[in-house]
């Protein structure tokens, strides 16, 4: 396994045969996981290219009691809020 210069010498790319993939799957996988790209190469000609999924960005979910404690702080509320949303909707 060798490591080769791609895209006029910008960034290193690791370089495997068929061969050396399939009797040391592991490594070679371990290198796209950790976010690698591979070359594999039949006879020194590039057949596949392996390369990380990309991750999909994480969505953020609001922080809902962290905003009540901004608009009530400390303070109990005598009425469940569930009440007061029901109310404020017309449904009591």
């Amino acid at each position: 396994m060798t490591i080769t210069m791609c895209h006029g010498n910008v960034s290193p790319m690791k370089t495997t045969t068929i061969r050396e993939l399939r009797h040391d799957t592991t490594t070679v996988l371990g290198w796209v996981a950790s976010g690698e790209s591979v070359d594999v190469q039949r006879r020194g000609v590039s057949v596949a290219l392996l390369s990380p999924q990309k991750r999909k960005q994480r969505i953020v979910k609001p922080d809902f009691l962290a905003r009540i404690k901004v608009a009530y702080g400390d303070k109990i509320l005598s009425t469940p809020a569930s009440d007061l949303v029901s109310e404020s909707r017309g449904d009591r």
